[in-house]
């Protein structure tokens, strides 16, 4: 086995990826980064059958999205290639046949139709299913006359039955497992596709890698891999098991499920940084308080020892919250450039200056998609329900409204520059003029701009960013409305 640490990310293009997947993504990039080694793309298609149209082209958008650049791959090769195991379809075979040369693996022709009956059995029987070895006894006089009259047959691996099989885990240490409860795995299928677990050795071997990063599901597994290592004689790759990411109910993360795509967070509004950041934190720690790390960090601060053992549960109140610290760290410049297609979503057909609604927006914003139905009222404003002047701390009401909206409406009438600073040293002068404070006149204002009871910005926010045609017209409809 090669010096050089090499990790592989090898997903089915079965689905789209979810935060679950991209977790064991991003720990398998790390654990090759933090040890100077090489991380490599590998898509493993052998399930022909549920390979879903576009899912290898989302595998590629969602490394290069997050900034994960793989060292081979089958987009850019590399000297292990090819990196599709479509692709190897022809190399898998000799392998299993070398395993029954050596004893390891054995010829199945048992039809579907006896292999029901034995699992129904199991089942009436309360037993868990296991492969009864019939076909490892036959002689190979028998096995040539069905290879050659073409008899369809699956390669088993012949796994130990008794004693036990005992493998270290960077995270969980050393784990022994007994042999009874191992099957005699299928390795080659009829149709001539290896199954994941034979194609999954094959392929880590051939490929030298040396560090297996994957889900803690495939502990009581293991074994199978560690059999198979063993019968070939090669070297057990160094193994880093992660702990489940689970619902709130509990349930894991499933894609078959559609939980938690990373193409429907990046559609939603959450920003890749964000979901790097949130997802490293579902089940590591760095030992300390720090809670914010960009891919760059972590390449110097990962450690496989901070990874728990215990599941991590996926709480999107805590990822609302760090998506919305990430915007908040962004440039206006750079806020306003993301977030220009969502603000026009909400303003319609208006011409408003995007910049300025994103200044607004930015301190108050957590996910993208929330900001369309959060200035609506930009657009189009409806009936003004008169309880919305009411405001207890502003001592505010629809009687004050009335009484002061006009002359807010005849101060702002009269200015000759309408920015921030005018509009707000004008309602300051209003307030004063009539001894109020400044809450008194700018609640029933901004109540008249919005027909809102909570916006992202104040009343001389959006009056700025109205314009003064606008707002005025906007208090005229007001005034004419507490009229009636």
């Amino acid at each position: 086995m090669t010096n050089e640490v090499r990790t592989r990310y090898a997903p089915s293009p079965t689905g789209y990826m979810h935060i679950g997947n991209l977790r064991s993504a991003i720990y398998e990039y790390l654990v090759a980064k933090i040890n100077g080694g090489k991380f490599i793309l590998r898509i493993e298609d052998t399930d022909q059958a549920r390979k879903v149209e576009g899912a290898v082209e989302v595998i590629y958008n969602t490394l290069s999205t997050i900034g994960m650049q793989h060292d081979e791959g089958p987009d850019i090769g590399g000297q292990y290639g090819p990196y599709v195991q479509s692709e190897r379809k022809d190399m898998y075979l000799p392998y299993a046949q070398q395993l029954i040369e050596s004893g390891d693996a054995y010829y199945c022709f048992c039809s579907k139709r006896r292999l029901d009956s034995l699992r129904k059995k199991a089942e009436e029987n309360h037993e868990q299913f296991k492969y009864d070895r019939h076909c490892l006894h036959i002689s190979e006089a028998e096995i040539q006359d069905k290879l050659d009259s073409g008899t369809n047959f699956v390669v088993r691996q012949k796994s130990p039955n008794h004693g036990t099989t005992t493998y270290h885990d960077e995270v969980y240490g050393d784990l022994t497992f007994g042999n009874e409860g191992l099957e005699d795995q299928i390795l080659i299928k009829s149709d001539g596709f290896p199954t994941y677990n034979f194609a999954n050795v094959i392929d880590d071997h051939t490929m030298n890698i040396t560090h297996v990063v994957r889900g803690s599901e495939y502990l009581s597994s293991t074994p199978k891999f560690v059999q198979l290592y063993k019968a070939f004689g090669w070297d057990v790759p160094v193994f880093v098991h992660l702990p489940l990411v689970v619902k709130n109910d509990g349930s894991k993360i499933s894609k078959r499920n559609g939980d938690a795509m990373f193409g429907d967070m990046i559609s939603e509004g959450y920003l890749p940084d964000a979901i790097v950041n949130y997802t490293v934190l579902l089940g590591w720690s760095p030992g300390d308080e720090r809670e914010f790390f960009t891919l760059k960090d972590l390449e110097n601060d990962f450690t496989v020892k901070g990874i728990s053992k215990s599941p991590s549960t996926l709480d999107y109140d805590k990822l609302k919250w760090m998506n919305g610290e990430y915007i908040r760290r962004l440039s206006l410049g750079e806020f306003s450039v993301i977030a220009a297609k969502w603000i026009k979503k909400g303003i319609g057909d208006r011409d408003l200056d995007i910049d300025k609604i994103a200044g607004m927006l930015q301190k108050r914003t957590e996910i993208l998609s929330d900001i369309p139905l959060s200035i609506d009222f930009l657009d189009v404003i409806g009936q003004i329900n008169d309880e919305l002047y009411f405001h207890k701390k502003m001592k505010s009401d629809k009687d004050t409204a009335k009484e002061l909206l006009p002359l807010v409406r005849t101060t702002l009438s009269a200015l000759s520059e309408w920015n921030h600073d005018s509009i707000y040293n004008s309602l300051v002068e209003t307030a004063q003029q009539q001894e109020v404070k400044n809450g008194k006149v700018m609640w029933p204002l901004r109540v008249a701009l919005t027909g809102k009871p909570v916006t992202p910005g104040g009343a001389i926010e959006i009056a700025d960013i109205l314009g003064k045609a606008e707002t005025l017209n906007r208090i005229d409809s007001a005034i004419e409305q507490l009229e009636v």
